[in-house]
């Protein structure tokens, strides 16, 4: 039987992960369709963003004050300048690498380099992965290429490199994140540190804008419910995670993306989507529950 903080991560992981698949629909459905350029989706997406978690802060301290059971100390997180500055970086690599590379191009480009961003850190923190772990994350990156593979050709080299940036800046945000202790205060501050970088980025593309309500919309629930709440739900989860574990479950966005396009964009659900979720769930489960069924002696972190 699950415990109720075990039974929280859960919960918290699984709402995470649909808001990033929702990250991804809502920003091939306004940029796929011209609603909006990539800078100012990134510009909604972010002050959307900060404002419902500054509305979520103010919220829980005004409950924490009128609860009997009052903290005796105060949180002292405050986030960080540079967890701030990878998550713009993220946010705005990934709405242009968008531009010049289609979908599924794209998601294997970010998620390989967010693959390959945390597996590295992991490796020179020390962690030893278990031959079961490897095996789990090579079956689930494989059930990955082998869904987007038939749509792969030569991306633009501008897209790739921005692309690139953005999956290894959401890498090093997600193992910044691990050492969260209130994870609604520290998002809040990371989203309010990207303030300063919107406002240069506005400044330098506002000649340019190109809006509709479309495409206003959809970087406002981007930002405010699939990035805001999704996010600060994401650094709580990532207390009950390992940096392994973290990054092998990133790999069910696409899948999870892929189901919402079938829902939102009547897209067709093949045998090829099939077998590549059940090598990506399958190569999920070995690297969850290998070192704590396993091999429990070798501890929860890898």
């Amino acid at each position: 039987m699950k415990s109720p903080t075990q039974l929280k991560v859960i919960l918290a992981t699984t709402f995470a992960l649909l808001a990033f698949a929702g990250n991804s629909v809502l920003c091939r459905l306004a940029l796929g369709d011209g609603a909006i350029d990539a800078a100012s989706f990134t510009i909604i997406r972010f002050l959307s963003g900060s404002l419902v978690l500054v509305f979520i802060l103010l919220l829980t301290r005004l409950i924490k004050q009128q609860s009997p059971y009052k903290e005796q100390k105060r949180s002292t997180g405050r986030g960080s300048w540079l967890a701030g500055f990878m998550l713009f970086l993220y946010g705005v690599t990934f709405s242009y690498a968008y531009i010049s590379l289609d979908t599924g191009m794209g998601a294997l480009i970010l998620f390989g380099a967010v693959q390959l961003t945390m597996i590295l850190i992991s490796l020179l923190s020390g962690n030893r992965l278990h031959y079961f772990e490897w095996t789990g994350v090579v079956i689930a990156f494989s059930g990955f290429v082998y869904l987007v593979l038939p749509t792969l050709s030569t991306p633009s080299m501008t897209g790739f490199i921005l692309m690139t940036l953005s999956g290894v800046a959401w890498g090093l945000y997600t193992v910044k994140g691990r050492g969260c202790k209130d994870p609604i205060l520290d998002t809040t501050y990371n989203f309010i540190r990207t303030l300063p970088f919107i406002a240069i980025l506005l400044l330098l593309t506002i000649q340019s804008a190109s809006l509709t309500q479309a495409g206003i919309i959809f970087a406002v629930l981007s930002g405010a419910i699939a990035s805001g709440v999704g996010y600060a739900l994401w650094y709580f989860a990532l207390r009950g995670l390992s940096v392994m574990q973290a990054a092998a479950l990133q790999l069910l966005v696409p899948i999870i993306a892929a189901i919402g396009g079938v829902i939102f964009s009547s897209e067709a659900i093949t045998i090829r989507l099939v077998i590549s979720s059940l090598a990506v769930l399958g190569g999920i489960l070995l690297v969850l529950l290998g070192r704590q069924y396993l091999h429990p002696s070798s501890g929860k972190e890898v």
